[in-house]
């Protein structure tokens, strides 16, 4: 092949590779998410950011301007976000386009390094609501309004997870899905092609480990395997980790609609140190050395790439500063923290990637949820849960199945104590026994979480699902 290729079409290879990777930085930053209700102020975030976390870069998550100014003179690259919700009037109106740069980016760009305008978060992800064919059109509005005010330096791109392939393995056949590929995806990379920014993805081998445990090998999803290897079959590329899979799938994915040098930049990746009983592999043992490895991996000098494109730089935010308690979804979602709100790190941590691993000391706890967990499980309103949803929650999982709530029923045996708590607490988990094998489960937006402690008490005894 080398022979065949001659002296200067490898010298134009070598030079594209150059132009396209060495005048981006591999440092690494954070994203930095704000659903919580005990979280520091702007500045003192800020401040962890930069000086406990030693990060390069910071992700938010609209253009809030408390964390804007706080962001001043920093020496940050920073990436901003036009809300979901806006996204169809933006699409609709370069006025409205306009005006919207020109309050919440102009303001703020001569002191801050805002480098990448984000338009909504893993639009594609969830079913269309309206705005799936806004997006393009919305993202060509953007870099309108950016050029008229000649920020320039502004990269205009959109978050996708990993659920818009349709398949991703071998990773030489990843695919867009059917639904968005030419109607979207397409205009998107061709987007993404003539203005040189990147595709943003979301990179969570955690979910895909966690979906397949007996089939993937902990190790390979943590950066951790010594001799387990994966050779594509097409290819013949090799691979030693999970993380270099998932990237290399969403390229491949982009070759096949005729976007070969697209560059990604991962919009989000890594690890949660907690969650719900159920949920496998969740700890500070597996969170610390996923992100560590990460780190190390992606600010290597010279940079490593993936076997798909070596020696290409990938610049990344790690999700996310801090464990947030108002985040919806399961108990993971609210452990992804690198610090918790008091500003404390979970783990050791260093996202400048200059700590060598062997210098973080501190033991790391053992795992104790590496293998999926058994034996019974009941539901419970979870901590903090909204009163008025819960009772329509209960009043939802009443109304289900089979005699659901009947020992909740005034003289039944779980009547008293008389609280929305106890009550809605049984409901769910005779809900969840009854529904479990057909796809039910203890979540209910977020108001119930699994317990594997049996709250009966005297003759009232709650229902159960075994794993």
């Amino acid at each position: 092949m080398t022979m065949e290729l001659g002296v200067l079409p490898l010298l134009i290879l070598a030079l594209f590779v150059c132009f396209s990777s060495a005048h981006i930085s591999g440092k690494v930053g954070v994203n930095y998410g704000q659903l919580g209700n005990n979280l520091p102020s702007p500045s003192r975030s800020v401040e962890l950011i930069t000086k406990s976390l030693k990060a390069s870069r910071v992700k938010i998550y609209d253009a809030n301007p408390k964390i804007l100014k706080a962001l001043k003179n920093k020496d940050l690259q920073v990436s901003i976000m036009v809300p979901n919700e806006l996204i169809p009037n933006i699409s609709k109106s370069q006025s409205f386009s306009d005006q919207w740069v020109r309050t919440n980016v102009v303001p703020f760009y001569s002191d801050v390094r805002i480098r990448y305008l984000l338009i909504g978060n893993e639009i594609l992800t969830n079913a269309d609501t309206g705005t799936w064919f806004n997006l393009v059109p919305a993202m060509r509005r953007i870099k309108s309004s950016l050029r008229a005010h000649k920020l320039h330096k502004i990269k205009v791109g959109t978050p996708s997870a990993s659920n818009v392939l349709e398949s991703s393995f071998p990773p030489s056949n990843g695919t867009f899905r059917s639904d968005i590929s030419a109607p979207i995806i397409k205009p998107m990379l061709q987007f993404l092609n003539w203005t040189k920014s990147f595709f943003f993805f979301d990179v969570y081998p955690y979910f895909a480990w966690a979906q397949d445990p007996n089939n993937i090998n902990l190790d390979y999803a943590l950066f951790e395997s010594k001799n387990i290897t994966y050779t594509d079959p097409v290819t013949d590329l090799t691979y030693t980790n999970l993380f270099d899979q998932m990237v290399d799938a969403v390229m491949f994915a982009m070759k096949r609609l005729g976007y070969p040098g697209i560059r990604i930049f991962i919009a989000e990746t890594g690890w949660p140190s907690g969650g719900n009983v159920d949920q496998i592999g969740c700890n500070i043992y597996n969170a610390a050395t996923y992100n560590r490895n990460v780190v190390k991996r992606l600010t290597a000098k010279p940079a490593i790439g993936t076997p798909a494109r070596p020696g290409w730089v990938l610049p990344t935010f790690v999700f996310a500063l801090y464990n947030e308690n108002q985040k919806p979804g399961p108990g993971t979602e609210r452990h992804f923290g690198l610090l918790y709100p008091n500003g404390s790190k979970v783990y050791e941590i260093d996202l400048s990637g200059e700590t060598p691993l062997s210098d973080y000391r501190k033991p790391l706890p053992a795992p104790t949820n590496n293998e999926p967990y058994k034996g019974k499980l009941w539901c419970l309103v979870a901590k903090g849960a909204n009163g008025s949803a819960v009772a329509e929650a209960l009043s939802y999982a009443c109304s289900q199945g089979n005699s659901t709530c009947d020992l909740i029923q005034p003289g039944k045996d779980c009547f008293k104590p008389k609280s929305l708590f106890w009550h809605a607490s049984y409901a769910f988990s005779s809900y969840w026994a009854q529904f479990q094998k057909i796809g039910g489960s203890c979540y209910f937006n977020g108001l119930a979480s699994p317990t594997a402690k049996d709250p009966s008490f005297g003759r009232c005894k709650f229902p159960s699902v075994t794993l």
